[in-house]
């Protein structure tokens, strides 16, 4: 039976479950008796972690995403690829730590990883900036992405960050520009682009590697436009209402392929992601490959007017009028 380190209020149930299987596992010679109750306690976890994981409201799968234990792009990088080259810098202001991007081995596959990183200690996820990514890091994303071009490699994004860095600094080297560029190129490079949002898909930290021809998200992520903290903030000056804004955001796994933003979800081991590391690196691989398996047949053309076509198509929604009539309304974009 897989265990985190601490768990989460909801998570009571099963934490009360794994520390009297864990009074009988510390036993020196349990008899049968304690054995036959530890498989119990073992098929009671079973269900009792299904059953609340089941029933996460959209606040729970926040937390989740957010786990200290889950595994981030460098962890995958180590289990479900085979080689990574790391490649740094943007050649104009430093190397971003909170982005990593360098070539991949996915089997035989040849691939350009560009991924955000949060760090394990204090240290690392200060160094990372906790994820939050600066222009240079989207800078070197860009540069990357275009040499992957060059050579006619796939391009894979893991996308986990409460958002893009908002800092003075970050603002003046051209934050919000260089977001819109990295959009707008991604929009047309003329090779695969799988999207993964494997933690946390905040605002446009989330959205400048978030272009692709296929975009999935992990079980217990979220992708919104804005995190819970900074909506309710801004709604109800309060980040304290941070549970009631992500129940009106829609933004799980649950939601979004409904509204056509994520193509899309991969399951997570029993628990989440952050209880077995190699069950869900292996489930990612196997995703990847599937799906680079079926884009790398596609002609550049037809990728890039799919994917024109996929993101014009979001944001449409139907709504029934008074009469009973349904109308259908939209965003519209000249080019």
């Amino acid at each position: 039976m897989p265990s985190a380190a601490k768990g989460f209020e909801f998570e009571q149930p099963m934490l009360d479950i794994e520390t009297q299987l864990g009074e009988i596992e510390a036993a020196a010679n349990p008899s049968e008796e304690q054995q036959e109750l530890a498989r119990q306690l073992r098929r009671r976890w079973t269900d009792t972690t299904r059953e609340i994981y089941s029933k996460l409201t959209p606040w729970q799968v926040v937390q989740v995403s957010r786990h200290k234990d889950r595994p981030y792009t460098r962890d995958y990088l180590n289990l479900a690829f085979d080689e990574f080259i790391e490649l740094h810098g943007d050649k104009f202001f430093g190397d971003d730590r909170a982005l990593l991007t360098g070539f991949a081995k996915l089997g035989r596959q040849k691939v350009m990883v560009v991924g955000h990183q949060k760090g394990r200690t204090f240290k690392e996820r200060a160094a990372c900036h906790f994820g939050c990514a600066h222009p240079e890091g989207y800078r070197k994303a860009m540069a990357k992405m275009k040499l992957a071009e060059k050579y006619g490699i796939p391009i894979i994004c893991f996308i986990d960050t409460p958002g893009a860095y908002p800092g003075i600094g970050a603002e003046e080297r051209g934050q919000a520009q260089v977001i819109a560029e990295s959009m707008f190129l991604m929009s047309q490079l003329k090779t695969p682009i799988i999207c993964i949002v494997i933690g946390e898909g905040g605002s446009g930290g989330a959205l400048g590697i978030g272009v692709g021809d296929r975009i999935a998200m992990l079980q217990y992520a979220y992708y919104s436009v804005i995190s819970p903290e900074g909506c309710a903030g801004i709604l109800w000056k309060s980040h304290q209402h941070a549970p009631k804004a992500a129940d009106v955001l829609r933004f799980t796994s649950e939601h979004l392929p409904q509204l056509g933003v994520v193509d899309d979800v991969i399951e997570e081991p029993l628990g989440g992601a952050h209880r077995d590391h190699h069950q869900m690196a292996a489930r990612l691989k196997n995703y990847l490959a599937k799906t680079l398996e079926q884009l790398v047949k596609t002609d550049p053309e037809t990728l890039l007017e799919r994917r024109y076509d996929k993101f014009r198509k979001m944001g449409s929604y139907l709504e029934q009028l008074e009469d009973g009539t349904v109308s259908q309304h939209g965003y519209t974009f000249s080019v």
